[in-house]
């Protein structure tokens, strides 16, 4: 069985236990362990039972976020001594990349990182086909360090860095509570997702164009809760869509194909959902466009491009790939 350490910032909790939740295969079949420092139980020393942990572990997953590299511990501590044992063959390490950040110069950089491209997690449609990459990932570790046991350092030269846990009874492993995400959260979540969109189509827009010989088009925002988009080829519109906030009777981001009309009506919407662990966006299902299952956990990407598709769809043919 491979032994497998967390190294991660709080502020990532709720992508590390999405990750876990994927593991949870693995750990039935018995060819991981997994151990992170919720696992620490009361009255434990903290810091000794990370180190012991780390200094045992077979496999060490660096879950790469702007807050872990701002984290002295994680970056100072866990990381640093993560390298060593990886460069002395006691240990292998795995980057993997949560959200967007500048890592490639950091000690691991060198490293391949997993999802493939060391493409953030949060960066993908569906955090599910992320996690669905990372597993892989380390299933594939895993089974590369199955048979002769890594190389160990001497026992007089690791001894300054050897720390001893104080003992834990036996115990469950299974801790996971459902998360409680307030108004707020979701409005917060809705908000940052609406504005990724905006600048989603506003980038898009402008590249269309810049590839396309005899294509046109206009992005204009209206205020902070609405925009509309337009595609024009030799002048003639092809394409027109108004995106807007819902906040009367239902709370959410809806698509209208018609940029002229100012009123609540629209052809699709997206609104903020929640799961044991996190916010995702769901679509209504109202449009054709949606292939096979509507029970889809967008992350702001995902959202984007469905609206994008849905926008570009009728004329796509024509454009280059």
């Amino acid at each position: 069985m491979t032994t497998l350490f967390f190294s991660y910032a709080h502020a990532d909790e709720a992508l590390r236990d999405r990750l876990e939740r994927h593991l949870a295969m693995l750990r039935r079949q018995g060819v991981i362990d997994v151990w992170h420092d919720r696992r620490i139980v009361l009255g434990e020393d903290f810091g000794a039972a990370i180190a012991a942990e780390l200094e045992k572990a077979d496999l060490i997953l660096l879950l790469v976020s702007p807050d872990f590299l701002a984290s002295d511990y994680c970056y100072e501590q866990e990381m640093a001594r993560a390298m060593e044992r990886h460069i002395a063959g006691e240990a292998k390490v795995l980057p993997v990349i949560l959200r967007p950040c500048d890592w490639h110069d950091a000690p691991f950089g060198r490293l391949l990182a997993t999802p493939t491209d060391g493409k953030p997690i949060t960066k993908f449609a569906d955090l599910d086909d992320a996690f669905l990459e990372v597993t892989k990932a380390i299933k594939a570790a895993a089974a590369s360090l199955r048979g002769p046991a890594p190389a160990r350092a001497p026992a007089a030269a690791t001894s300054a860095r050897s720390v001893t846990a104080a003992p834990a009874g036996p115990r469950s492993s299974n801790m996971r509570l459902k998360k409680h995400f307030t108004d707020a959260d979701k409005d917060r979540f809705l908000d940052r997702a609406f504005e990724f969109m905006t600048l989603y189509f506003e980038n898009s827009l402008g590249e269309l164009a810049k590839r396309n010989p005899g294509i046109e088009t206009a992005f204009k925002r209206i205020d902070a809760h609405q925009f509309t988009a337009v595609l024009y080829r030799e002048g003639t519109a092809r394409a027109r869509c108004r995106i807007f906030m819902l906040r009367s009777y239902s709370s959410g981001i809806a698509y209208s194909g018609n940029d002229r009309g100012m009123g609540d009506s629209y052809n699709e919407s997206i609104t903020v959902h929640e799961d044991e662990e996190s916010l995702f966006l769901q679509p209504l299902g109202m449009s054709t466009h949606l292939r096979g299952s509507r029970d889809v956990r967008w992350t702001e990407e995902g959202a984007a491009e469905y609206y994008w598709s849905m926008f570009i769809e009728p004329v796509q043919g024509g454009f280059e790939r």
